[in-house]
């Protein structure tokens, strides 16, 4: 008998809400410990937002595993894990223990998404795609004794319609900020190596921006960052909302891609809005994907890097090496032409084929994958078989390339380029610099990047 099984056939289990209510479980898996570093992650946005969508019946905990241990010894109803790929392990783990003691569990985020046979393997149901929607149906069946294994979500529409996130689950926990929360969703680019387009709609869809605003009046803190995966996709949509923010007095920061500087006027809302800080993907410094839609632009890069950073805001360029169309030479072909546009701060990433992308159905396709050890698909380690080199030469690139771009004259050059934010700038440029130099003499680093070293440490990726 299952533990579903179990609880639908013992409805009296249930709590009366006279006397005690349900209790559910909010679940953010960790691959290993953060020690200090953990003070600059963020929350998970999609827990705050299913706590949100959580009938007021209902007493909500949540267990991040980044700040506390999980407590298997509690009294839940209901048990639910949001996992990214690189958390996806870690996450069956605690989904089978909580099973074992007959406590249904409900697995989403994006590895349950693109991987939804593999996730019911270690739960009662998985949701697919965007929670929000589907929840209070789920919770429903749940007390009726009629859970279904799949509740799925498909976006439509050009409209974003969620709740205020809730931050009293956050209580105790020491974050960079829980001020945090999503204007948009969505991406009409359709990146290979991406999926935000096939799950999460082909377009972009806004929240209205009276409903943004009113969210962020409630804050009570300076710091806010935008989980937006392109914040300002929709210029003529995105300007209501900047405009809005300009008299908050906001302290915040987003993601978008580079092209919007090509509006002089947008950035200038843009800084005018509050906006320190926005991380744009360069992606690659030549073939296809310096020439996609979303990356190229009749404006050089370098202009539109200076155009960002003169306004005051620092500017985050990520770039990734392991294209099928990078050889040896995108390393020092990369440093360099980071050296000519000068963005604040660079990001360097390995390829990584997550499920559910084209690229990973290419990638299997054609055998190059190494391995589906989903805890080391984070972008800080080779996990296939690159066209033009050898894994180990990708890794070993990546590590020089992150090296150079960190060292004390490549940092200062940039931060001297912009006309202001020195201090800042120069902070998280050293911040940077720690976790490079760090990671490069780490041990626990792949030294043969086909072959699973034991003890491997995994890093765990940007919060989404």
């Amino acid at each position: 008998m299952t533990c579903l099984q179990h609880r639908a056939r013992n409805r009296e289990d249930w709590p009366d809400d006279m006397t005690k209510r349900p209790r559910l479980l909010l679940v953010y898996p960790s691959t290993h410990k953060l020690g200090w570093v953990r003070r600059f992650q963020l929350p998970s946005l999609s827990l705050k937002l299913v706590a949100a969508v959580t009938p007021t019946e209902w007493d909500v905990v949540l267990a991040d595993e980044l700040n506390e241990d999980i407590p298997f010894e509690g009294e839940f109803d209901l048990v639910g894990i949001t996992a990214m790929t690189h958390q996806a392990v870690r996450a069956y783990q605690v989904a089978d223990q909580f099973r074992s003691l007959g406590i249904p569990v409900v697995l989403g985020g994006m590895h349950a998404t693109v991987l939804p046979d593999e996730a019911l393997q270690h739960a009662d149901a998985v949701v697919i795609g965007e929670a929000e929607p589907v929840w209070a149906q789920l919770l429903t069946d749940l007390k009726a004794g009629k859970l279904a294994q799949r509740y799925c979500s498909v976006p439509t529409g050009d409209t974003l319609v969620i709740p205020w996130s809730r931050t009293d689950i956050l209580a105790g926990r020491k974050y960079l900020t829980t001020q945090t929360l999503q204007a948009s969703r969505g991406c009409p680019y359709d990146c290979p190596f991406c999926t935000v387009t096939p799950y999460f709609g082909s377009s972009f869809r806004y929240r209205d921006p009276e409903d943004i605003l009113a969210e962020m009046r409630t804050f009570d803190k300076k710091l806010t960052v935008l989980l937006d995966d392109n914040i300002l996709g929709d210029p003529e949509r995105a300007r209501p909302i900047l405009k809005g923010m300009a008299g908050l007095g906001l302290r915040w920061g987003g993601q978008a891609n580079l092209r919007f500087a090509e509006d002089p006027e947008l950035v200038r809302l843009l800084a005018e809005s509050g906006c320190i800080g926005i991380f744009v993907g360069l992606e690659s410094v030549a073939g296809a994907h310096a020439n996609h839609p979303k990356t190229g632009s009749r404006y050089s890069q370098a202009d539109l890097i200076k155009r960002v950073r003169d306004a005051g805001i620092v500017l985050e360029a990520s770039m990734i090496f392991g294209f099928d169309d990078h050889d040896e030479s995108v390393f020092e072909t990369t440093i360099r032409y980071l050296e000519e546009c000068r963005p604040s701060i660079p990001t360097l990433h390995i390829l990584t084929p997550y499920p559910g992308t084209a690229l990973f159905r290419q990638f299997d396709g054609e055998g190059r994958l190494l391995h589906k050890d989903w805890q080391r698909y984070d972008h800080n380690q080779v996990v296939f078989r690159p066209r033009l080199m050898s894994p180990e030469r990708l890794y070993q690139g990546w590590i020089e390339a992150r090296r150079e771009v960190y060292r004390w004259p490549s940092i200062f050059t940039r931060v001297m380029a912009g006309k202001s934010a020195y201090f800042t700038n120069l902070a998280y440029n050293c911040l940077r610099r720690g976790g490079v130099y760090g990671e490069a003499v780490n041990p626990h680093n792949p030294r043969n990047p086909e072959v699973p070293q034991q003890g491997d440490v995994h890093k765990i990726s940007r919060v989404a």
